[in-house]
């Protein structure tokens, strides 16, 4: 009975473990993904805005386009830390047409050099676009203008 028992368990565990690494179970990918013919093509992927006054949003427009011959649907935008807000277009995009995926760097108490990813995900497939630069503090102004008389 001991031994029935040890093999059954065996079984088991092997096959969670199989399930877990063969990619065809568990991860089986909606219709529209199987047979999409959307593409999505950004005129650029990575954009510095060199010099930023900490304080200020950094905005970038990536603008791309749908190459395929199927509408192309963003199902997420994710950025890779809260300090960079992505907004894309919910709607599917048409073949042929283009539109922009927006992202915001908030500088404020962020001094320094900064380097963020936002990741786009679609029936077009997959596209990390990076946002870059520099955060310095703003130059301070003089309290009070100074007069000199001669």
């Amino acid at each position: 009975m001991k031994k029935l028992v040890f093999l059954f368990t065996v079984a088991l565990f092997s096959n969670l473990t199989w399930a877990q690494i063969n990619p065809a179970i568990g991860s089986t990918p909606t219709t529209a993904e199987e047979k999409s013919n959307a593409a999505v093509k950004f005129e650029t992927t990575s954009h510095s805005f060199g010099t930023v006054i900490e304080g200020q949003i950094a905005t970038y427009d990536f603008k791309f386009t749908n190459t395929g011959t199927d509408p192309l649907v963003l199902s997420n935008v994710t950025a890779s830390c809260g300090c960079t807000t992505p907004k894309w277009p919910r709607e599917a995009i048409a073949p042929g047409q283009s539109a922009v995926v927006t992202a915001e760097y908030n500088s404020n108490g962020r001094p320094g050099t900064f380097n963020k990813n936002i990741f786009v995900k679609g029936n077009g497939g997959d596209v990390t676009l990076t946002i870059s630069g520099n955060v310095v503090k703003e130059p301070e102004k003089p309290l009070s203008p100074i007069i000199i008389n001669k």
